[in-house]
């Protein structure tokens, strides 16, 4: 029988498999390998256009349509269609039946009503000099007329490129045009310049100044605001409430972020993603209310209490706020805890503007303890609350103190932050400033008493001094329990042998170029590293303050991944945090446009492999499917083996960490036909092993 062509055979065949799936263990859904994913805010309606009854809708710099036929919303992000982030501004043609959609990069796409877009990136790629940021549109025919800082710039929409560029050599605000005559409205004491259309426009000697032109020209409407904002704000597109992720972590299941964005405007905001689901804790007004304080704009650092996932406590600029189940329950700062302000107390009643308690730093510890450092302080650098009496302590740390500022002096470091606890107990922390860049640690002991170590002198492995210029950014614990951290020069490992030694020697990992040469380059040399994470196969994903994220190999030699803007859906090359869920794979990245995700092929580890806990997805393979598969729930560095029915090897390999992705295809590289295969899994030392199941049907 063929069961290509035999339609009762490939019924019988498929009613087969079912019945030999029936006995396998179910798998959770999971995301394919190697998938992004955006959590974009669209929150905050800003420009609304309607369709034929579809609006689009700009929200929070994002994009969404809403159909008031079906009450459908459709989200747009750079995962599935738009080309950037950040969208400044948009309208519709209605000749070329065409959204514009410019972002603040001057990139620019062209949107029908299905969604399919196409990128015009010219303006964005050019180099120049001149501000590009588009200020309007105006729609004229097929045309789209885009005023910028130098300029105007004609986008054919039809064609979606474009078309020419006028550089009048002043801002321009406004265009518009009547009767053949194209005018632009420019910011020289509001300057109103002209040209005939059939004139060669790009020669700036065929433009001239004018005082006389049509009422209303520069009046057209791309805004339907007035008669559907009420509608439009009883959607719910999901997402955040803000794209601000300065700080991320991941605890119980959920992700916890706050902004920790000094520049934002912003307020305070802290958001927890939980089960699909964007809880947000944090009301401005609330805070304001309840603890006096206006200054909320900045949250530095948020830990969850050990003991209870929904006790939050949050460093902010007006001290710790404390969170039970949604609801503000303490507030400590100066006036009921060891917190100081950034000012002495005497000049803090004769200042009130700098009246702020620099708390960047919180982290909770395995003996029910939350840490607190307290930046820019003239009282005490680190403070500790037990959870259980909520008694607060001081402790001397006279290597942190030796801060002046303001007259001053004897204050705390101005920028200590991004602290965590290792797997030895040591919670570590940096100092990412300019002035005393250092890496510090502390531990208690068990007679209480505590165990400081400051570094502000780095030596590498050859003798050289490391220059941190520019501050240390971030500490990390890898899988082999060395420490990793990042500086404004780049990447250092301090290995467990050299953690105790009183002037530990720091290791720039060295790269040979094979060239044919004798040399080797350190490591990310000069690259500025603003996080750290680990994922479960060892690798170091590095994010960077303008490059995106490299991802290293656990031997830290080969460069796996380098995800950038412009080849990746990463939706910036500025990077503030990456946090990671072991048990799925998935890295969360907050980026200075928002957060977005990744989907590894590495899970968490299983102590035990059997086959309740060991298995495959998809499963079974249903016809058309041409990704990868997935086996997860192993041991670490696992040996796999894909195995036919008769016993023929198909493929093999290593898990990376307790997962082992198959591409679905033999050692020839040829898709494999349908039919059952089995996983074979064994420990790297053999000790240990399991089989499992996949079902393919083509």
């Amino acid at each position: 029988m063929n069961i290509a062509t035999d339609h009762r055979g490939i019924k019988s065949f498929i009613a087969g498999l079912s019945l030999a799936l029936a006995t396998f263990s179910p798998s959770p859904a999971s995301a394919q390998v190697g998938t992004w994913k955006a959590y974009m805010a669209y929150s905050e309606p800003q420009q609304i256009i309607n369709v034929d009854n579809m609006l689009f809708v700009r929200a929070s710099n994002s994009l969404y349509t809403y159909n008031l036929n079906d009450q459908s919303i459709t989200t747009y992000d750079k995962v599935n269609g738009m080309s950037d982030t950040y969208i400044s501004i948009m309208a519709w043609n209605p000749n070329v039946k065409k959204l514009i959609v410019v972002y603040d990069n001057a990139n620019i796409d062209i949107m029908d009503k299905s969604g399919n877009v196409t990128n015009i990136s010219s303006l964005y790629t050019k180099s120049m000099t001149s501000d590009k940021s588009v200020n309007s549109i105006y729609i004229h025919d097929n045309y789209a007329y885009l005023t910028t800082g130098f300029g105007i710039v004609k986008v054919n929409m039809l064609q979606a490129e474009v078309s020419e560029s006028y550089i009048l050599n002043y801002k321009v605000t406004a265009v518009g045009i009547a009767n053949g005559i194209i005018y632009a409205r420019t910011d020289n004491n509001g300057q109103i310049m002209c040209a005939q259309l059939t004139k060669n426009l790009i020669d700036p000697n065929n433009w001239s100044v004018t005082e006389s032109y049509p009422d209303g020209l520069f009046n057209q409407d791309n805004n339907d605001w007035e008669k559907y904002i009420e509608t439009v704000n009883s959607l719910k597109p999901g997402g955040p409430r803000y794209n601000t992720f300065g700080y991320v972590r991941y605890r119980n299941g959920r992700l916890y972020t706050c902004s920790e964005d000094v520049s934002s405007s912003i307020p305070a905001v802290v958001q927890i993603f939980d089960n699909n689901e964007w809880i947000i804790p944090t009301d401005n007004s609330e805070i304001q209310e309840k603890t006096g304080q206006t200054d909320m704009k900045i949250t530095y650092s948020i830990d969850v209490n050990p003991k209870n996932p929904d006790n939050l406590f949050i460093g902010s600029r007006i001290g710790v706020v404390e969170y039970l189940n949604g609801e503000l329950v303490n507030f400590y700062n100066q006036d009921n805890s060891p917190i100081t302000s950034t000012l002495n107390k005497n000049k803090y009643n004769a200042n009130t503007q700098r009246k702020y308690q620099m708390i960047t730093g919180i982290q909770a510890d395995n003996d029910n303890n939350i840490w607190v450092l307290n930046s820019q302080a003239p009282g005490y650098a680190l403070l500790q609350m037990n959870l259980d009496t909520r008694e607060w302590t001081a402790h001397e740390w006279p290597e942190l103190m030796i801060f002046t500022d303001d007259g001053v002096e004897n204050k705390s470091l101005p920028w200590m932050k991004k602290p965590m606890i290792d797997s030895r107990g040591y919670i570590w922390f940096v100092h990412s400033n300019w002035r005393y860049p250092s890496l510090h640690r502390f531990y208690l002991d068990s007679s209480n008493t505590l165990h400081t170590k400051s570094i502000f002198d780095f030596q590498n492995q050859h003798g050289k001094t490391i220059s941190i210029g520019g501050g240390v950014r971030y500490v990390a614990e890898d899988r082999n329990r060395d420490i990793w951290v990042g500086t404004s020069q780049g990447p250092l490992l301090l290995t467990k042998e050299e953690m105790e030694n009183d002037k530990p020697i720091f290791t720039q990992v060295t790269i040979p170029r094979n060239d044919g040469t004798n040399y080797a380059d350190y490591l990310l040399d000069n690259t500025d590293i603003t996080c750290i994470a680990i994922d479960q196969a060892n690798r170091k994903w590095f994010g960077t303050s303008s490059n995106g994220v490299y991802v290293i190999s656990a031997d830290n030699m080969v460069q796996e991944h380098h995800f950038m803007k412009d080849n990746s859906p990463l939706l910036s090359n500025l990077i503030r945090e990456i946090a990671f869920n072991d048990k799925t794979g998935e890295v969360f990245i907050g980026t200075e446009s928002g957060l977005c995700s990744y989907m590894t092929d590495a899970t968490e580890t299983s102590e035990t492999m059997t086959s309740d806990n060991v298995y495959a997805y998809p499963n079974p393979v249903e016809p058309g499917y041409t990704g990868s598969i997935s086996i997860v729930g192993l041991a670490f560095d696992s040996d796999v083996k894909i195995i036919s029915t008769n016993g023929k090897l198909i493929a093999q390999g290593r898990s990376k960490g307790g997962m082992f992705v198959w591409d679905g295809c033999d050692t020839k590289g040829q898709r494999v036909a349908s039919g059952i295969y089995m996983v074979a899994a064994a420990t790297s030392d053999g000790s240990e092993g399991t089989v499992c199941k996949i079902a393919v049907i083509k």
